[in-house]
């Protein structure tokens, strides 16, 4: 059991390497075909539009069983989704292909995820979820830094003929086809006792929204907006990096700085944090403290210098804030579907991912200022929600206890 917990974590960072290669070099990509940027915003909102609509299905149909067909199934797809993206030349064949990227991708990050959470007793859950974290963002700081490495070095350009950027793609669909052998190798799936014997739909994920507590649903929503805010900074930071003068290795470089923050934070910090009682309120701090940050960080007059200082809090408090979200929604899941519940926080966080990066491409447009005051807005918004979810938690356990 506990080998299948740290290989879920392997996966974990492997895939996020992988699926991260074209990150560095999508801004300049996409300008080079003479594409206006307001589309980088809408290929990553389609994307995320592909994952909002498939993790609770996948979620859903895996819970029934055979998790690993699911997974390959949907890794094939992102594998045809990234070479179609780089090789259409044709920026409508270039929606749909993110569409079938991101619907395919989030069967693995549900499944996963689920899967981990079911071989996890709860006291240990937190820290999992945190080593999780922690692989989903060094893996992707390494992609960022060898996407942009192999796109920038003469020896790496002459190794892998790369005359185009869109060579980037080719070579992430290949590598990804070739850990999809890794993963049919090496995953079993977990037989679980089912809360029901009812046969499940792949709408039933969508259904149950009506059915959770109206605590978990306000929290959903502070999580969407909290992923709105979170998603612009992460994504459009790449296009002001390049906006600045920086090539693709320096955008690379810095990501995998913030992958090792990240790592250090998950591994140090989130142990101790998770024994913490009051857990939203904590969350609420982080979130206060992530706005101000956002708001001072793009007014300095030295941006390399705050970004690599200043700007690395925000990094640290974001890599405590996942697990702990993660937590808290999973420790609302019955026996048997967990991978439900995985499904609809997706469908959440991706709700975010749409609408951020939709509005954000828009904003940036007129000023990449405005862009990140936005973003440090919808995370206060998010605050505010968490503390309706607090508010309520409290009226719930006073409730009980005058029973």
């Amino acid at each position: 059991m506990k080998k299948d917990r740290y290989l879920i974590v392997l996966f974990f960072l492997v895939q996020n390497i992988i699926h991260n290669l074209g990150h560095a070099v999508t801004p300049d990509f996409v300008k080079s075909l003479g594409i206006q940027d307001y589309m980088f915003g809408v290929f990553f909102a389609t994307m995320s539009f592909g994952l909002m609509i498939g993790g609770p299905l996948w979620g859903t149909i895996g819970d029934k069983g055979k998790k690993k067909l699911y997974i390959v199934i949907g890794l094939v797809l992102y594998s045809i989704g990234q070479f179609g993206f780089g090789y259409s030349n044709n920026q409508y064949l270039m929606i749909f292909f993110r569409l079938l990227s991101g619907f395919g991708v989030v069967a693995s990050i549900t499944l996963f995820t689920s899967h981990l959470i079911e071989v996890t007793e709860l006291k240990e859950r937190a820290r999992f979820l945190a080593y999780i974290g922690a692989a989903v963002t060094l893996g992707a700081a390494i992609g960022y830094f060898l996407g942009g490495f192999i796109a920038e070095n003469p020896v790496t350009r002459v190794f892998f003929n790369i005359t185009n950027k869109k060579e980037i793609f080719l070579i992430q669909a290949v590598l990804n086809l070739m850990y999809v052998g890794f993963v049919m190798i090496f995953f079993q799936d977990r037989k679980c006792t089912l809360a029901t014997t009812k046969k499940v739909g792949i709408f039933d994920s969508f259904k149950s929204l009506g059915k959770i507590d109206f605590r978990l649903f306000i929290f959903m929503i502070a999580l969407a907006f909290i992923t709105m805010g979170a998603i612009n900074l992460n994504k459009f930071i790449d296009v002001y990096f390049n906006d600045k003068g920086f090539d693709a290795l320096q955008l690379g470089t810095f990501k995998m700085v913030t992958g090792f923050i990240s790592l250090a934070a998950s591994v140090v910090l989130v142990p101790i944090f998770a024994r913490f009682k009051k857990q939203i309120g904590f969350m609420i701090v982080l979130q206060v403290l992530s706005a101000a940050i956002v708001f001072y960080t793009f007014r300095a007059n030295d941006f390399i210098k705050i970004v690599y200082s200043i700007y690395m809090l925000y990094i640290l408090f974001k890599a405590v804030f996942t697990p702990l979200e993660q937590n808290y929604i999973s420790s609302h899941a019955k026996e048997g579907e967990y991978g439900k519940i995985i499904g609809v926080r997706q469908s959440f966080i991706s709700i975010g991912m749409v609408i951020g990066p939709l509005a954000g491409g828009f904003l940036y447009e007129r000023s990449s200022l405005l862009l990140f005051d936005a973003t440090a807005v919808t995370f206060l918004i998010g605050v505010a929600l968490l503390i309706i979810v607090s508010i309520l938690n409290r009226k719930n356990i006073i409730s009980r206890e005058s029973e």
